[in-house]
């Protein structure tokens, strides 16, 4: 678990969303979303496929149409004032085809707020080259994009969001398509971002392996169901408004989680009197939450 609780918020939001309806080409996304972000947050968004996380993440940052309510960052709306947040898409959005080496990807995030120009100073070049040794992809400036790894990719797009000083870092999936140790270096990475004084804020599908370690969570489904610790709101009526399924919850090693219950294909119903096949199923739905192989006599880490 990266936190035992979320920070204390001892500073105004950085950011309030009020009464928000957003999405695209006159159609919207999600409707009535209200929530505040404080410099100390690090967060979970969650919901199913089509809730809206990844319009909520645009319209924080001025890339979604916006039909009523409002962002306010710092008490100012965000149509009047382009806030300092960085941003890191999905990458399975982005073309790896295109030409450009990972220095020149990190630099793209000075453009925020400046003019745009076609080159950059020896300062923008310095502070790309500082955070990329951070990050530890200095050794990577001159390779293509196409080149990398998905976890070397995921760092040099922390990178270009971080290189122009965001006060908030909106990541969308940004554990998504890599493998267990990418994940763990990507969240631990977050981690020490959010405790050198930078809002995280993450939309995940990833339930268990992801936002049961933040500490706060919000579940949305076109608007916000609920938000809080994890231990707060990873209920099963929560997860039933959210998911539209049941979703039982447990906890397992200090830790709330939400267990899948195992399918048993071939039989005509769930439901059985035979001990031995009860208790199958319920060594099932450990091993499901937990990640371990269960014997009948012996646990064993896969």
């Amino acid at each position: 678990m990266l936190h035992s609780g979320p920070h204390a918020r001892v500073s105004a939001p950085l950011i309030k969303v009020l009464g928000l309806s957003a999405g695209y080409n006159g159609v919207s996304a999600i409707s009535d979303v209200s929530l505040s972000i404080y410099p100390e947050d690090f967060t979970a968004i969650l919901g199913p496929n089509g809730a809206g996380k990844s319009t909520l993440l645009k319209a924080l940052i001025g890339a979604a149409e916006i039909y009523a309510g409002d962002v306010l960052f710092e008490g100012v709306s965000i149509r009047k004032r382009r806030p300092p947040i960085g941003y890191v898409p999905q990458l399975e959005t982005i073309d790896w085809n295109f030409p450009v080496t990972v220095g020149e990807t990190v630099l793209m995030g000075m453009t925020r707020g400046s003019a745009a120009l076609p080159w950059f100073g020896s300062a923008e070049k310095a502070a790309a080259s500082e955070i990329m040794r951070r990050l530890g992809i200095g050794e990577l400036a001159g390779r293509q994009m196409s080149a990398l790894s998905g976890g070397q990719q995921q760092r040099v797009f922390l990178a270009r969001a971080l290189v122009s000083g965001p006060q908030i870092l909106l990541l969308d999936e940004p554990t998504a398509g890599v493998d267990l140790k990418t994940r763990d270096d990507v969240l631990h990475v977050l981690d020490e971002l959010n405790h050198k004084g930078i809002a995280v804020v993450m939309a995940t599908h990833e339930i268990n392996a992801v936002a049961a370690h933040l500490p706060w969570v919000i579940f949305m489904n076109k608007t916000v169901v609920a938000e809080g610790t994890p231990r707060d709101v990873f209920k099963p009526a929560t997860l039933a408004l959210t998911y539209g399924a049941e979703m039982p919850v447990t906890e397992y090693a200090g830790i709330t989680m939400v267990a899948e219950t195992p399918h048993f294909f071939g039989r005509h119903s769930h439901a059985s009197s035979d001990p031995v096949e009860a208790d199958a199923r319920q060594r099932g739905r450990t091993a499901i939450l937990t990640g371990v192989s269960i014997s009948s006599d012996r646990q064993e880490t896969k």
